[in-house]
């Protein structure tokens, strides 16, 4: 059976030839970055790292020769040293990186959250606005009462004027079954013999 050959797909693009460099996820990473950073930044490493050299010196110098791994002038401290310093400083130069871009979308969140809110008060100014327009065509509770007051004063009023007009009339009605003649006596604006200017009505005969 003949060796069938996978062939080609030509909607990917083709894997680049020669040496694959190892791959890693870049936020891991980062945190992982943050940590030691994080670490490097405490009290509890500058007196560990104090102990630590306080160590070897002491080692280096009061421990008999043969037992001595870096004899004076602490050569391979130096190189340990410089090699923590020189990974330490890009670590954290990761690190303030990552927190500036935290701080920066932060920033940003912010200010939007400050326009969708400058944006509501300027929506709310203008709605107390309009209703202060309206309310200002509008009747009060106030106003409603004083003319509800002063209707039924009138109320009041025309009620009395109807109560004495039908009384007079009781009484007229009376006397002229009874066959007398009444009394003269002066006539009042309900009898319709006063104008409501005060001045006595012309009647035609």
């Amino acid at each position: 059976m003949a060796d069938q050959r996978r062939a080609p797909r030509l909607d990917q693009p083709r894997e680049p030839r020669g040496v694959r460099l190892p791959r890693f996820d870049p936020e891991a990473f980062g945190r992982w970055s943050e940590g030691i950073a994080r670490g490097m930044g405490t009290a509890n490493f500058i007196v560990y790292m104090t102990v630590v050299i306080a160590l070897w010196f002491g080692w280096n110098t009061l421990a008999p020769a043969h037992l001595r791994f870096d004899p004076y002038t602490f050569t391979f401290l130096t190189l340990v040293l410089s090699l923590q310093a020189s990974y330490a400083a890009p670590l954290i130069l990761l690190a303030q990186n990552r927190q500036a871009d935290r701080d920066r979308v932060s920033l940003e969140e912010d200010r939007r959250r400050a326009t969708m809110q400058k944006a509501d008060t300027e929506y709310l100014a203008r709605e107390i606005a309009a209703l202060r327009n309206a309310m200002g065509e509008v009747a009060t509770r106030d106003f409603l009462r004083s003319e509800l007051a002063r209707l039924a004063e009138e109320l009041d009023e025309a009620s009395h004027r109807r109560q004495r007009l039908e009384r007079r009339q009781q009484e007229r009605a009376g006397q002229h079954e009874m066959g007398g003649e009444g009394l003269d006596e002066p006539r009042d604006d309900l009898d319709g013999d006063w104008s409501r200017d005060g001045r006595p009505e012309v009647r035609d005969v």
